[in-house]
């Protein structure tokens, strides 16, 4: 799965068209004058655009767990309007630990969520990484902004941690768990956090601070024992 660099925001196309009308007259410009550009915005539905910012694998995903479900109608209910007339957007709210063994459908199940509140109306801005692919961006490099890219993670509205407790265990990988989840603790950010490992398991290769919060943000959402994956192939 690929790390989104930029949060996918479903933006309101007639509020743009308007700010670009407000503009164009504060500078004596006449709207018609002006010639007509391509407007991907007004082209394409946000389901639609959700769908462009997700992996292909994803695109379709559809949520059915009762309890993912649930979350997002939580979620919907919490997001707030910036403005009088403004679409409603992903603001606080709860979050998730899908857990399972591999090809359970925990992803899937991730994604099909975001694409619930986008079918309820509800603007959101998101990001999805795996835990692997945010440590790797997190290591130092003469490229790469480490404090940037955790600080983009830890304010984006809606995040999914994808494969949490798959790396292997260090201080490097605790601390920056750490960094991360505590900063959407405290901020009441909703997360979707998928992982392959039982709660006691967590705590030993992430430490009791971070599985302390995610005990109190999380509702833990158990996956049935069964790799799809496999069961796909095999039919």
């Amino acid at each position: 799965m690929r790390t989104h660099r930029d949060p996918q925001t479903l933006a309101d196309a007639p509020s743009v068209l308007d700010r670009m009308a407000r503009i164009l007259a504060a500078r004596g410009i006449d709207e018609a004058t002006v010639e007509a550009l391509p407007n991907e915005a007004a082209a394409h539905s946000p389901e639609e655009a959700l769908s462009a910012g997700m992996p292909p694998r994803y695109r379709d995903a559809v949520a059915e767990h009762p309890q993912v479900l649930a979350w997002a109608r939580q979620v919907a209910a919490q997001a707030v309007a910036p403005s009088t007339g403004a679409r409603r957007q992903v603001t606080t709210g709860p979050s998730l630990l899908l857990a399972g063994v591999t090809g359970a459908g925990k992803t899937h199940e991730a994604y099909g969520a975001v694409r619930v509140l986008v079918q309820a109306g509800i603007g959101v801005r998101w990001r999805a990484t795996t835990a692997a692919d945010l440590y790797a961006e997190l290591r130092p490099s003469a490229d790469t902004d480490a404090e940037r890219v955790l600080a983009a993670h830890s304010r984006v509205p809606l995040l999914i941690l994808d494969d949490l407790g798959a790396a292997k265990s260090s201080e490097f990988v605790e601390e920056q768990t750490y960094r991360l989840i505590n900063r959407r603790y405290n901020h009441m950010l909703p997360t979707l956090i998928t992982s392959n490992l039982p709660i006691k398991d967590l705590r030993t290769c992430l430490g009791d601070r971070v599985t302390s919060r995610l005990a109190q943000m999380t509702t833990r959402v158990s996956f049935e024992p069964v790799d799809r994956r496999r069961l796909q192939r095999a039919a």
